[in-house]
């Protein structure tokens, strides 16, 4: 081996790329906020979303508030309806139906805060919420559209993770993207999204989870390694690809045994991880940020469609 090889073999891996979703997010937002004046100017009135909270649940609390700030910020008037976490099932549904007729005010927005109470029926409660209302884009017709490559509501987080690969300039065409989580919220429209043609897609994917034999193999193939699962740092580095794009969809709470206090951590182990990557996303300020961003595009989007102008329609 020549001294230069030597030196080469022996030369540290560059620390991945940080994936900023706060940053884009904050971008996204100022955006937003241009499109959302002209809204007003034409409709004389701002983009409306309703949420709905059940329960007194600090983490969805705080997620709640989350998202009121960042409508504000853009000019989206949002309201939050708090319902008793005694809820049953027909009474959520009923409730949501009176606010799709406006019973409210204006709700060109729906959003059910999840999880729900152990006695709701969620999915029966996500159904209610009439598909041209789901800035979430969990309605089975929201589903199907995506489905078919004709989008309306992509579920926010699925989209905010795109929306951060082609941000950063990440390679999807052609590559091999592995999503670690089946989810309907996650996993499945975000491999829907990545194997769709054009900006973002033509990506060849694997879906992994619980059940998935050799999941270690499977990842260190991932050109694209999307880890949403909620599972503390599952994701180490013998399980990735030297230089893939790793980005971490997870946000569990933990205790950290030095300290006794809690702390955030994604499905990745992030310091190992960051030495062996080309880019990599954090926890806390990676996928969050656009989660939220994504849904307050999607609210606009159904205020817009409620009017009957879509932007570049």
């Amino acid at each position: 081996m020549t001294q230069g090889a030597e030196a080469a073999a022996e030369a540290p891996h560059p620390q991945a790329a940080i994936l900023d979703g706060k940053a884009l997010a904050s971008r996204i937002e100022a955006s937003l906020t241009a499109e959302v004046e002209t809204f007003v100017d034409v409709c004389k009135r701002r983009p409306r979303l309703v949420v709905v909270l059940v329960g007194d649940v600090a983490a969805s609390a705080s997620y709640v508030k989350s998202k009121q700030q960042a409508a504000a910020r853009v000019g989206i008037d949002s309201e939050v309806v708090r319902v008793d976490d005694s809820v049953v099932t027909a009474e959520l549904v009923d409730l949501i139906r009176r606010i799709a007729a406006e019973e409210h005010g204006p709700a060109d927005g729906i959003l059910v805060q999840l999880p729900l109470p152990d006695q709701v029926d969620e999915r029966a409660v996500l159904d209610a919420v009439p598909p041209d209302q789901d800035v979430d884009g969990f309605h089975p017709e929201n589903a199907g559209l995506l489905s078919q490559g004709r989008p309306r509501f992509v579920p926010c987080t699925a989209a905010g993770v795109q929306r951060m690969l082609i941000d950063a300039g990440v390679e999807t065409a052609g590559k091999h993207a592995v999503i670690v989580g089946r989810s309907d919220i996650v996993g499945k429209p975000l491999a829907l999204l990545l194997a769709s043609r054009g900006t973002g897609g033509d990506a060849t994917v694997t879906i992994c989870h619980s059940r998935s034999a050799g999941l270690a193999e499977i990842t260190r193939t991932a050109d694209i390694l999307v880890a949403a699962v909620g599972r503390p740092e599952l994701i180490t580095a013998d399980m990735v690809k030297p230089g893939a794009a790793v980005v971490d969809v997870g946000i569990n709470r933990v205790v950290d045994p030095a300290t006794g206090k809690g702390r955030l951590v994604g499905d990745v182990d992030f310091a190992a991880v960051r030495a062996i990557a080309g880019w990599i996303s954090p926890v806390p300020g990676g996928v969050g940020p656009l989660t939220v961003a994504m849904l307050l595009a999607n609210t606009l989007l159904a205020a817009e469609i409620r009017i009957g102008h879509r932007r570049g329609g």
